[in-house]
């Protein structure tokens, strides 16, 4: 594996059983894409639709190829992002504070939840380009998740790699699995945070930092 970075988060998260089920550093079957069409395709006619008609007949090989090549590619590690991390030259060691989108599919219905996620951290020796927050976001995001657990692994991967307890990860999302189904509710939001070191110990960098959020 070329990212030296994706074998060590994946341990990472393992050791602290916030893993997403089922995901290894294993290569995936070169025909998972064939496989789940297959499948699909058995779940439209269960259904009871036509899958010779014009509009139906190429879903099920579109639904495969989004879900292994786009909304999933993150259960795989070798598309883990490249990190371009620097030495904190100018020795700054004030908050900064970087807003990401979250697009995800909940595992429970495999219905999309989006949002945002607001990320903090105070850096000591070493600092993250901006994007790759980004994709370090998008890699977990780009699962079957909940969101709980989401946070939990944008935490304690940027800790990882930033050598830094002091993260803040907030994450405020919009559940089509509630605005669907269930109870219906199309005005619901779900926040989540996992907020550690001093920004959990200092309530003056906690503030500072959500004073950032609502302001970025």
């Amino acid at each position: 594996m070329a990212n030296l970075w994706a074998e060590k988060v994946h341990k990472h998260l393992l050791e602290l059983a916030i893993e997403t089920p089922g995901v290894s550093l294993k290569d995936r079957p070169l025909n998972r894409q064939r496989h789940i069409a297959e499948n699909i395709r058995e779940a439209l006619l269960s259904l009871g639709l036509d899958l010779d008609n014009d509009s139906l007949k190429k879903t099920p090989v579109r639904v495969a190829r989004m879900f292994v090549q786009e909304v999933f590619y993150g259960l795989d590690y070798n598309e883990f992002p490249e990190i371009s991390d620097f030495q904190n030259h100018y020795e700054y060691d004030e908050v900064i504070a970087h807003r990401c989108q979250v697009k995800s599919m909940c595992e429970h219905h495999l219905v999309p939840f989006y949002g945002t996620c607001q990320i903090g951290y105070i850096p000591k020796t070493r600092v993250l380009g901006l994007s790759k927050m980004n994709r370090i976001v998008d890699f977990f995001a780009r699962r079957p998740q909940v969101q709980e657990r989401l946070t939990e692994q944008i935490s304690a991967t940027l800790q990882l790699i930033l050598d830094t307890d002091d993260v803040a990860v907030v994450i405020k999302a919009t559940h089509h699995c509630i605005m669907l189904r269930g109870v219906k509710d199309e005005t619901s939001e779900t926040v989540t945070s996992k907020i550690t070191g001093r920004f959990r110990s200092k309530p003056e960098l906690r503030s500072e930092f959500f004073a950032l959020s609502r302001n970025s």
